[in-house]
Protein backbone atom coordinates (compact mmCIF):
# COMPACT_ATOMS: atom_id res chain seq x y z
CA UNK A 1 0.00 0.00 0.00
CA UNK A 2 1.51 3.49 -0.66
CA UNK A 3 2.02 5.62 1.71
CA UNK A 4 -0.15 8.71 1.31
CA UNK A 5 0.90 12.44 0.27
CA UNK A 6 -0.33 15.14 2.68
CA UNK A 7 -2.09 18.06 0.98
CA UNK A 8 0.65 20.03 -0.98
CA UNK A 9 3.06 17.45 -1.18
CA UNK A 10 4.27 16.01 -4.29
CA UNK A 11 5.05 12.30 -4.41
CA UNK A 12 8.18 13.21 -5.15
CA UNK A 13 8.82 14.90 -2.13
CA UNK A 14 7.44 12.27 -0.17
CA UNK A 15 10.01 10.21 1.75
CA UNK A 16 10.70 6.62 1.50
CA UNK A 17 10.26 3.92 3.88
CA UNK A 18 14.46 3.59 4.21
CA UNK A 19 14.78 7.03 4.32
CA UNK A 20 12.30 7.57 6.88
CA UNK A 21 14.25 4.61 8.99
CA UNK A 22 17.78 6.51 8.41
CA UNK A 23 16.09 9.62 9.91
CA UNK A 24 14.61 7.55 12.76
CA UNK A 25 16.47 6.53 16.15
CA UNK A 26 17.10 3.33 15.72
CA UNK A 27 18.72 3.67 11.98
CA UNK A 28 20.72 6.83 13.76
CA UNK A 29 21.76 4.82 16.80
CA UNK A 30 22.57 1.67 14.33
CA UNK A 31 24.59 3.57 12.57
CA UNK A 32 26.95 5.23 15.47
CA UNK A 33 27.27 1.33 16.83
CA UNK A 34 28.50 -0.09 12.96
CA UNK A 35 30.92 3.11 12.89
CA UNK A 36 32.06 1.76 16.73
CA UNK A 37 32.48 -1.63 15.33
CA UNK A 38 34.32 -0.67 12.36
CA UNK A 39 36.59 1.52 14.29
CA UNK A 40 36.99 -1.26 17.24
CA UNK A 41 37.95 -3.31 14.29
CA UNK A 42 40.92 -1.48 13.40
CA UNK A 43 42.04 -1.06 16.81
CA UNK A 44 42.20 -5.24 17.04
CA UNK A 45 43.80 -5.72 13.51
CA UNK A 46 46.60 -2.69 14.25
CA UNK A 47 47.38 -3.66 17.86
CA UNK A 48 47.58 -6.68 20.06
CA UNK A 49 47.10 -5.37 23.34
CA UNK A 50 43.46 -3.35 22.28
CA UNK A 51 41.61 -6.22 22.55
CA UNK A 52 41.37 -6.63 26.56
CA UNK A 53 39.42 -5.93 29.14
CA UNK A 54 42.43 -3.19 30.71
CA UNK A 55 42.26 -1.40 27.86
CA UNK A 56 38.45 -1.24 27.48
CA UNK A 57 38.20 0.02 31.20
CA UNK A 58 41.11 2.47 29.94
CA UNK A 59 38.42 3.87 27.03
CA UNK A 60 36.00 3.87 28.87
CA UNK A 61 37.74 5.81 31.67
CA UNK A 62 39.09 8.48 29.15
CA UNK A 63 35.44 8.70 27.89
CA UNK A 64 34.06 9.29 31.62
CA UNK A 65 34.76 12.88 32.28
CA UNK A 66 33.76 14.06 28.61
CA UNK A 67 31.05 12.14 28.72
CA UNK A 68 29.58 13.61 31.63
CA UNK A 69 29.64 17.08 30.09
CA UNK A 70 28.08 15.78 27.11
CA UNK A 71 25.13 14.42 28.55
CA UNK A 72 24.35 18.12 30.15
CA UNK A 73 25.74 19.45 26.83
CA UNK A 74 22.81 17.79 24.81
CA UNK A 75 19.86 19.16 26.51
CA UNK A 76 21.02 22.58 26.02
CA UNK A 77 21.79 22.13 22.00
CA UNK A 78 18.33 19.71 21.64
CA UNK A 79 16.82 22.95 22.94
CA UNK A 80 18.98 25.35 20.03
CA UNK A 81 21.45 26.16 22.25
CA UNK A 82 24.91 26.35 22.67
CA UNK A 83 27.47 26.54 25.87
CA UNK A 84 31.61 27.29 25.11
CA UNK A 85 31.72 28.07 28.55
CA UNK A 86 31.77 24.38 30.62
CA UNK A 87 35.55 24.00 30.19
CA UNK A 88 36.54 26.95 31.86
CA UNK A 89 33.57 26.62 34.05
CA UNK A 90 35.12 23.13 35.32
CA UNK A 91 38.77 24.80 35.56
CA UNK A 92 36.68 27.39 38.37
CA UNK A 93 35.19 24.95 40.19
CA UNK A 94 37.88 22.49 40.66
CA UNK A 95 40.07 26.00 41.71
CA UNK A 96 37.36 27.03 44.03
CA UNK A 97 37.06 23.14 45.51
CA UNK A 98 40.91 23.21 45.89
CA UNK A 99 41.49 26.29 47.84
CA UNK A 100 43.02 26.11 50.98
CA UNK A 101 39.77 27.63 53.27
CA UNK A 102 37.71 25.27 51.20
CA UNK A 103 40.07 22.47 51.97
CA UNK A 104 40.60 23.21 55.82
CA UNK A 105 36.43 23.52 55.93
CA UNK A 106 35.88 19.64 54.12
CA UNK A 107 38.91 18.40 56.72
CA UNK A 108 37.17 19.29 59.78
CA UNK A 109 34.01 18.00 58.69
CA UNK A 110 33.71 15.77 55.54
CA UNK A 111 35.13 15.73 52.01
CA UNK A 112 31.93 15.92 50.51
CA UNK A 113 32.00 19.76 51.45
CA UNK A 114 34.88 20.04 48.36
CA UNK A 115 32.23 17.85 46.33
CA UNK A 116 29.27 20.25 47.06
CA UNK A 117 31.23 23.35 46.17
CA UNK A 118 32.02 22.56 43.31
CA UNK A 119 28.71 21.53 42.48
CA UNK A 120 27.75 24.86 43.53
CA UNK A 121 30.18 26.52 41.20
CA UNK A 122 29.25 25.05 38.25
CA UNK A 123 25.43 25.44 38.91
CA UNK A 124 25.69 28.93 40.22
CA UNK A 125 28.31 29.80 36.32
CA UNK A 126 25.20 27.69 34.43
CA UNK A 127 22.83 30.22 36.20
CA UNK A 128 24.60 33.08 35.08
CA UNK A 129 24.58 31.92 31.73
CA UNK A 130 21.10 31.18 31.53
CA UNK A 131 19.74 34.31 33.30
CA UNK A 132 22.06 36.29 30.64
CA UNK A 133 20.17 34.08 28.03
CA UNK A 134 17.14 33.95 28.63
CA UNK A 135 15.90 37.27 29.95
CA UNK A 136 19.24 39.45 28.88
CA UNK A 137 18.27 38.27 25.64
CA UNK A 138 22.03 37.89 24.29
CA UNK A 139 22.85 35.14 21.83
CA UNK A 140 23.98 32.09 23.76
CA UNK A 141 27.22 31.68 21.80
CA UNK A 142 28.12 35.25 22.60
CA UNK A 143 26.72 35.42 26.45
CA UNK A 144 28.89 31.75 27.27
CA UNK A 145 31.49 32.88 24.94
CA UNK A 146 31.74 35.97 27.67
CA UNK A 147 31.57 33.37 30.71
CA UNK A 148 34.58 30.95 29.04
CA UNK A 149 37.15 34.16 29.20
CA UNK A 150 36.20 35.18 32.30
CA UNK A 151 35.57 32.16 34.34
CA UNK A 152 39.41 30.51 33.29
CA UNK A 153 40.77 34.29 33.90
CA UNK A 154 38.85 33.75 37.23
CA UNK A 155 40.20 30.67 38.13
CA UNK A 156 43.63 31.76 37.34
CA UNK A 157 43.44 34.96 39.57
CA UNK A 158 42.01 32.51 42.67
CA UNK A 159 45.01 30.21 42.11
CA UNK A 160 47.39 32.89 41.52
CA UNK A 161 48.81 31.15 38.71
CA UNK A 162 49.36 28.27 40.37
CA UNK A 163 48.60 24.41 40.64
CA UNK A 164 46.62 23.99 44.02
CA UNK A 165 47.12 20.44 45.09
CA UNK A 166 44.66 18.64 47.21
CA UNK A 167 45.56 17.41 50.59
CA UNK A 168 42.21 15.98 51.43
CA UNK A 169 43.26 11.88 51.40
CA UNK A 170 39.69 10.80 52.20
CA UNK A 171 38.80 13.08 48.56
CA UNK A 172 41.42 10.96 46.64
CA UNK A 173 40.77 7.56 47.82
CA UNK A 174 36.92 7.91 47.56
CA UNK A 175 37.64 9.47 43.69
CA UNK A 176 39.78 6.50 43.02
CA UNK A 177 37.99 3.42 44.43
CA UNK A 178 36.92 0.24 42.27
CA UNK A 179 33.87 -1.37 42.87
CA UNK A 180 33.17 -4.31 40.75
CA UNK A 181 36.26 -4.02 39.73
CA UNK A 182 35.55 -0.82 37.84
CA UNK A 183 36.90 2.40 38.11
CA UNK A 184 34.29 4.59 40.16
CA UNK A 185 34.53 7.36 36.95
CA UNK A 186 32.98 5.02 34.69
CA UNK A 187 30.18 4.49 37.16
CA UNK A 188 29.75 7.90 37.55
CA UNK A 189 29.23 8.64 34.06
CA UNK A 190 26.84 5.51 33.45
CA UNK A 191 24.78 7.32 36.64
CA UNK A 192 24.62 10.52 34.90
CA UNK A 193 24.29 9.52 31.31
CA UNK A 194 20.87 6.77 32.63
CA UNK A 195 19.30 9.80 35.00
CA UNK A 196 19.83 12.36 31.60
CA UNK A 197 18.46 9.59 29.51
CA UNK A 198 15.20 9.41 32.01
CA UNK A 199 15.01 13.20 32.40
CA UNK A 200 15.08 13.59 28.84
CA UNK A 201 12.47 10.70 28.02
CA UNK A 202 10.19 9.99 30.56
CA UNK A 203 10.17 13.47 31.99
CA UNK A 204 8.01 16.87 31.32
CA UNK A 205 11.20 18.70 31.69
CA UNK A 206 12.15 16.56 28.57
CA UNK A 207 9.45 16.91 26.77
CA UNK A 208 9.73 20.50 27.04
CA UNK A 209 13.27 20.85 26.30
CA UNK A 210 12.31 19.13 22.84
CA UNK A 211 9.24 21.22 22.34
CA UNK A 212 11.49 24.56 22.84
CA UNK A 213 14.35 23.21 20.32
CA UNK A 214 11.19 22.51 17.79
CA UNK A 215 9.91 26.05 18.05
CA UNK A 216 10.46 28.31 20.99
CA UNK A 217 7.14 30.49 19.71
CA UNK A 218 5.14 26.86 19.38
CA UNK A 219 6.13 26.57 22.72
CA UNK A 220 5.11 29.52 24.59
CA UNK A 221 1.69 29.79 23.23
CA UNK A 222 1.50 26.34 24.21
CA UNK A 223 1.53 26.97 27.96
CA UNK A 224 5.75 26.49 28.69
CA UNK A 225 7.82 28.92 30.42
CA UNK A 226 10.54 29.17 27.73
CA UNK A 227 13.08 32.04 29.39
CA UNK A 228 12.68 29.77 32.81
CA UNK A 229 12.90 26.35 31.05
CA UNK A 230 16.09 28.06 29.10
CA UNK A 231 17.78 29.09 32.47
CA UNK A 232 17.07 25.74 34.18
CA UNK A 233 18.89 24.33 30.76
CA UNK A 234 22.07 26.09 31.45
CA UNK A 235 22.07 24.86 35.12
CA UNK A 236 21.53 21.71 34.20
CA UNK A 237 24.94 21.83 32.12
CA UNK A 238 26.57 23.81 34.46
CA UNK A 239 25.85 21.06 37.18
CA UNK A 240 27.33 18.25 34.90
CA UNK A 241 30.64 20.82 34.15
CA UNK A 242 30.91 20.95 38.46
CA UNK A 243 30.21 17.02 38.50
CA UNK A 244 33.21 16.55 35.82
CA UNK A 245 35.39 18.67 37.70
CA UNK A 246 35.41 16.70 41.02
CA UNK A 247 36.04 13.98 38.71
CA UNK A 248 38.87 15.32 37.69
CA UNK A 249 39.82 17.24 40.99
CA UNK A 250 40.32 13.16 42.32
CA UNK A 251 41.94 11.83 39.25
CA UNK A 252 44.41 14.86 39.06
CA UNK A 253 44.74 15.24 42.69
CA UNK A 254 45.05 19.23 42.00
CA UNK A 255 42.56 21.83 40.79
CA UNK A 256 44.04 24.72 37.89
CA UNK A 257 43.19 27.19 35.61
CA UNK A 258 44.03 24.90 33.31
CA UNK A 259 41.47 21.81 33.44
CA UNK A 260 39.20 21.88 31.47
CA UNK A 261 41.11 22.88 28.28
CA UNK A 262 38.59 22.83 25.12
CA UNK A 263 36.39 20.37 26.78
CA UNK A 264 33.34 22.27 25.35
CA UNK A 265 34.72 21.46 21.75
CA UNK A 266 34.92 17.91 22.58
CA UNK A 267 31.66 17.67 24.09
CA UNK A 268 29.67 19.23 21.56
CA UNK A 269 31.26 17.20 18.98
CA UNK A 270 30.30 14.27 20.60
CA UNK A 271 27.01 15.60 20.88
CA UNK A 272 27.06 16.38 16.95
CA UNK A 273 28.31 13.08 16.43
CA UNK A 274 25.41 11.40 18.31
CA UNK A 275 22.80 12.40 16.16
CA UNK A 276 21.25 15.54 18.05
CA UNK A 277 20.50 18.29 15.47
CA UNK A 278 22.59 21.74 16.20
CA UNK A 279 19.02 23.49 15.20
CA UNK A 280 17.63 22.04 18.23
CA UNK A 281 14.74 19.69 18.11
CA UNK A 282 16.44 16.47 18.32
CA UNK A 283 18.54 14.37 19.90
CA UNK A 284 19.54 11.11 22.28
CA UNK A 285 21.19 10.73 25.30
CA UNK A 286 22.14 7.12 23.89
CA UNK A 287 23.26 8.56 20.93
CA UNK A 288 25.16 11.05 23.03
CA UNK A 289 27.24 8.31 25.30
CA UNK A 290 28.06 6.28 21.61
CA UNK A 291 29.70 9.60 19.85
CA UNK A 292 31.34 10.06 22.96
CA UNK A 293 32.73 6.53 22.76
CA UNK A 294 33.27 7.01 18.93
CA UNK A 295 35.53 9.57 20.04
CA UNK A 296 37.69 7.51 22.94
CA UNK A 297 37.76 4.71 21.15
CA UNK A 298 39.64 6.61 18.03
CA UNK A 299 41.07 7.89 20.53
CA UNK A 300 42.70 4.59 21.80
CA UNK A 301 43.71 3.16 18.26
CA UNK A 302 45.66 6.41 17.61
CA UNK A 303 47.67 5.71 21.22
CA UNK A 304 47.87 2.18 20.62
CA UNK A 305 49.75 2.96 16.98
CA UNK A 306 52.13 5.30 18.53
CA UNK A 307 50.46 7.83 16.13
CA UNK A 308 50.43 12.03 16.46
CA UNK A 309 48.06 14.16 18.33
CA UNK A 310 47.32 15.77 15.27
CA UNK A 311 46.90 13.12 13.59
CA UNK A 312 44.29 12.19 15.98
CA UNK A 313 43.08 16.27 15.64
CA UNK A 314 42.82 15.63 11.65
CA UNK A 315 40.57 12.53 12.03
CA UNK A 316 38.03 14.17 14.77
CA UNK A 317 37.51 16.87 11.98
CA UNK A 318 36.68 14.51 9.77
CA UNK A 319 34.10 12.32 11.60
CA UNK A 320 32.38 15.63 12.74
CA UNK A 321 32.12 17.32 9.37
CA UNK A 322 30.39 13.32 7.64
CA UNK A 323 28.26 13.72 10.87
CA UNK A 324 27.25 17.60 10.13
CA UNK A 325 26.64 16.20 6.58
CA UNK A 326 24.58 13.39 6.79
CA UNK A 327 22.63 15.32 9.17
CA UNK A 328 21.61 17.69 6.83
CA UNK A 329 20.84 14.62 3.88
CA UNK A 330 18.80 13.03 6.47
CA UNK A 331 17.07 15.63 8.59
CA UNK A 332 15.45 17.50 4.98
CA UNK A 333 11.70 17.38 5.38
CA UNK A 334 11.87 16.75 9.33
CA UNK A 335 12.69 20.77 10.29
CA UNK A 336 8.75 22.07 11.53
CA UNK A 337 7.49 23.82 8.58
CA UNK A 338 6.85 26.79 11.37
CA UNK A 339 10.68 27.32 10.92
CA UNK A 340 10.44 27.48 7.41
CA UNK A 341 7.62 30.16 7.04
CA UNK A 342 9.08 33.85 6.38
CA UNK A 343 9.46 35.64 9.67
CA UNK A 344 6.61 37.09 11.00
CA UNK A 345 4.25 34.91 8.41
CA UNK A 346 0.98 33.95 10.59
CA UNK A 347 1.17 30.08 10.75
CA UNK A 348 -3.07 29.04 10.41
CA UNK A 349 -3.90 26.71 13.42
CA UNK A 350 -4.88 23.62 12.74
Amino acid sequence: MQTPTSPGQTEAETPSALRRWLSGSVGRNLGLVLALLVIIVVGAVTSSNFLNFDNALVILRQASIIGVISVGMTFVIIAGGIDLSVGAVLALASVVGSLAAIQDIASSSHWIVTVVVALLVGVGAGLINGVVIAYGKVAAFMATLAMMVGARGLAEILANNRTLVISDRDFVRAMNVDILGVDILIWIFAVVAVAGWFLLNRTTFGRRTVAIGGNPEAARLAGIKVKRHTMWLYALVGLTAGIAAVMLMGRTTAGTSTHGNLYELDAIAAVVVGGTLLIGGRGTITGTVFGVLIFATLSNVFVQNNLTSSAQAVAKGVIIVVAVLLQQRFAVGRVPRSRLRPAGQVVPPA
